[in-house]
């Protein structure tokens, strides 16, 4: 007897026999089956901000998924940026459309008033006293400063000026919350650049010579002295304080600006502007930029560093430039710059026992910079508290390796104290993050609790029976750990907030496999749990799906998990095997013990977004969804030097594994990936026959033309080319026998994942005589976003699944398993 679920019993349709040479109609945008189109437009969870007291739930609603039209509007392409001119800011597509304030003491919830009907919400930013937030708009003049009210729940247009938000940050509370800093497009700047009719002349590249640079493959790079112009143009903004009046102070001269950040106590600005030369090798990210320090009236103090072009850097990704580098301000302190300097002059080979040095520079700025700390790796983060504790990380992305330690910045002669050591890639080993608080002046530091001498860590508590999030005490007197709490099953549940200095108040959001996720606040000494949040199950249809977490062996002996998917009303009894769709994303290791480690929880909502392969199950499928397929290379050994013989055990093993349990027919299985994963997925089709078709979405498939490093792998194509060809499905075209859907987006911005490579491999297995489909979505990224590009993907997906999967026969061919 068939498989019959009320849920899907609309799903069934006639399928083309396997191997149909007749192909679809190529009319336009496609409607996939109403099942699958119902979940490409279930409602999107809103978004959420809690104020910094812990008093207030900012719920932000959305609407549905974008129009292609709005997707396809004009874009500006430039040094890695892609911006929209007309609204002079980065180029987006998900908006809010109302506002929600729910009270975190009594959960009453109150629609914020005044705003447009058809508002598109970018951002929003609570006041560090809570009274206020800040809301940007993309209106028909610009993006616009809102503010609203919170005690009265009513929001109004602050100034008329247009905000420049073509870089991050274009608003910011001031301590005090009484004053916002923001960047305003030029009152006085002229029209966009317009392109020359005439060319000026050839565009001319030399090298002369020097250290192998690792510069991979960017998109979206300058190319002519015209597109250098326009960035100027487009990044020109003048910084303003406004106070809550609409009264707008400009601050210094407008100008190409990157950032203004406010120094804790007010009194500076640390400001980044761009400087020429530009680059047409390199993104902006790594342009020459002048830091530089500003008092209140926009008045120059100081220069802190002038930077050069960053064209050529180090091989190896731990490779940094020189010179300082993530320079900021010390949280805990009134005005205290920082920064880090690489002591081996950024490049990994150099044999020494301090990479990075850490220094501290503090107002009014007269003496020069104090080496604070020495590291024998990289610097990754500092956690500021207190003249007695910051937490500083260092990471060496070769072995893995990082480390916590305690120090005073108070006594900048104490020794560092080591607190937490680990392999980045070791899960059950991860200590949790620190818990923090907000301070008047709106800067976030740890919390040390009432009595200054604790922190609070908050994980995702890995272990071999899933991740069960936690919150702990630990004491930095002795070093010791309390758990106060931990997530307990049925439940996934993860604090998010403290809302006292014992820990033992807190709130989190709490789901299950058939409750949606949800905001509530935890009482431990009371024992209670209120829910602060009810939203609805958006795909009510779906409740049901059957999920179980599967463990199984590689031929090599290594523990693999993945979680397994079942449709509703599945019965193994009477409906017996199921076509299935096994979806993966490989991932390197530097040890097996971490490799083996079991990821993600079975108590998790079966959350299905429509670029999710769950969605398969509403037309009756099995999903294998993130199976490990873990690349592993120990000790001096590189993982990708035995990639495919690694990759292909590992499908084996969880396909094995899938019949064995009876619930996956061997001649009735697909594969299929995004990015790196639709990189694995034509590999296996190229080495194996465990598939009778895949999908490929995203991908990259000729290494060669990301020679510079790509994924996990740091070497470049001349130090490993033998790798690099191995590893490249392109090269093996001529293997492909089973069906590959190849799905790619024409604007793709992802580094090296450009479009050619999905149209050179559609090219090449074609050409070979393989069975292949190439679907280019019209202005869509590395992602897709418009709401016919999701429904047409659903569609090709769900058509390529029917043709050559659900009714597939056994192979009559001799195949390689």
């Amino acid at each position: 007897m068939k498989l019959k679920i009320l849920a899907l019993s609309l799903c069934l349709c006639l399928a083309l026999p396997a191997g149909a040479n007749t192909p679809p109609a190529e009319n336009g945008y496609k409607t996939p089956h109403p099942a699958l189109q119902a979940i490409a437009e279930a409602p999107l969870t809103p978004h959420s901000r809690l104020g910094p007291l812990g008093g207030t739930l900012l719920m932000i609603k959305r609407p549905g998924l974008p129009a292609i039209a709005d997707v396809a509007q004009p874009t500006l392409r430039l040094a890695g940026l892609r911006l929209n001119a007309a609204m002079r800011a980065e180029a987006r597509f998900s908006f809010g459309n109302s506002l929600m304030l729910i009270s975190v003491a009594n959960g009453s919830e109150r629609p914020v008033l005044g705003l447009p009907a058809d508002a598109r919400i970018a951002e929003a930013h609570f006041s560090p006293d809570e009274r206020w937030v800040a809301v940007t708009l993309w209106e028909s003049g610009g993006v616009k400063l809102w503010l609203v009210d919170v005690k009265q729940a009513t929001a109004r247009r602050l100034i008329t000026p247009s905000l420049n938000a073509t870089q991050p940050g274009p608003v910011q509370w001031l301590a005090g919350s009484n004053r916002l800093l923001v960047r305003l497009v030029p009152s006085t700047q002229g029209p966009q650049p317009q392109a020359p009719t005439v060319p000026t002349g050839p565009k001319t590249e030399e090298s002369l010579g020097g250290k192998v640079a690792q510069t991979r493959t960017y998109p979206d790079l300058l190319k002519t002295p015209y597109d250098s112009d326009l960035l100027d143009w487009a990044l020109d903004s003048q910084l303003a304080a406004v106070s809550l009046d609409g009264k707008i102070e400009l601050l210094g001269q407008h100008d190409r600006l990157l950032a203004a950040v406010p120094s804790p106590d007010g009194r500076y600005l640390l400001v980044k502007r761009l400087r020429r030369p530009y680059s047409t090798l390199v993104p902006l990210e790594r342009f020459p930029e002048t830091t530089e320090l500003w008092d209140m009236k926009g008045q120059l103090v100081k220069v802190v560093h002038e930077r050069p072009l960053i064209d050529r850097l180090p091989s190896g990704y731990d490779a940094v430039p020189t010179g300082p580098r993530d320079i900021g301000w010390r949280a805990d302190a009134p005005a205290t710059l920082f920064w880090a300097e690489a002591q081996d002059g950024g490049d990994p080979s150099v044999s020494t026992t301090v990479r990075d040095a850490v220094f501290l520079q503090s107002a009014p700025f007269k003496s020069g910079p104090q080496r604070w700390l020495s590291l024998a790796n990289r610097l990754s983060e500092i956690q500021w508290g207190s003249d007695d504790l910051a937490l500083v990380s260092e990471y060496w992305w070769k072995s893995r390796d990082v480390k916590t330690w305690q120090v005073r910045p108070g006594k900048p002669a104490d020794t560092p104290q080591l607190l937490f050591a680990r392999k980045s890639e070791d899960r059950y080993a991860d200590p949790g993050s620190p818990m923090t608080k907000t301070l008047s002046n709106g800067v976030t530091v740890l919390n040390t609790g009432a009595d200054g001498k604790s922190l609070f860590l908050a994980g995702e508590g890995a272990s071999n029976e899933g991740d069960r999030p936690f919150l702990d005490h630990f004491d930095l007197s002795t070093r010791k750990t309390t758990r106060l709490w931990r997530s307990e099953a049925p439940f996934y549940e993860e604090a998010l907030a403290l809302l006292d200095d014992s820990g033992r108040r807190f709130i989190s959001r709490r789901e299950a496999r058939e409750e949606f996720p949800n905001f509530y606040v935890r009482d431990l000494p009371a024992g209670q749990l209120r829910a602060l949040t009810r939203l609805p199950n958006p795909l009510p249809q779906l409740k049901g799906i059957q999920v179980q977490t599967l463990r199984y062996k590689r031929a090599d002996g290594l523990e693999l998990s993945g979680k397994l998917y079942l449709p509703p009303g599945y019965d193994q009894k009477r409906d017996g095997a199921l076509p299935l769709l096994m979806w993966a994303y490989p991932q390197s290791f530097k040890t097996k013990e971490a490799a083996a480690q079991v990821t993600d929880s079975p108590y998790r909502y079966n959350r299905i977004s429509p670029l999710s392969p769950l969605t398969a199950l509403a037309r009756g499928y099995a999903v294998l969804d993130d199976p490990a397929m873990p690349i592993i290379g120990e000790g001096k050994k590189e993982p990708n030097d035995t990639y495919l013989e690694q990759l292909t055990a590992s499908a084996k093993a969880a396909v094995d594994e899938v019949v064995r349990l009876g619930v996956a027919d061997r001649n009735r299985i697909a594969v299929g990936g995004h990015s790196y994963g639709a990189f694995m997925t034509a590999n296996l089709l190229a080495h194996t026959r465990l598939f009778r078709a895949g999908i490929a979405r995203s991908g990259a498939y000729n290494r060669t033309l990301t020679p510079f490093s790509f994924q996990a792998e740091d070497r470049n194509f001349w130090d490993a080319k033998s790798t690099y060809q191995t590893m490249a499905p392109f090269n093996y075209a001529e293997q492909i026998k089973d069906a590959l859907l190849l799905i790619h987006g024409q604007d793709d911005s992802n580094s090296g994942t450009f479009p050619i490579q999905s149209e050179r491999m559609y090219q090449a297995v074609q050409g070979l005589g393989g069975i292949s489909r190439l679907v280019m979505l019209p202005a869509e990224d590395h992602g897709y976003r418009a709401r016919e590009s999701v429904l047409h993907m659903l569609w090709e997906q769900d058509q390529w699944l029917e043709r050559y999967v659900r009714n597939a026969k056994p192979r009559t061919d001799e195949v390689k398993r």
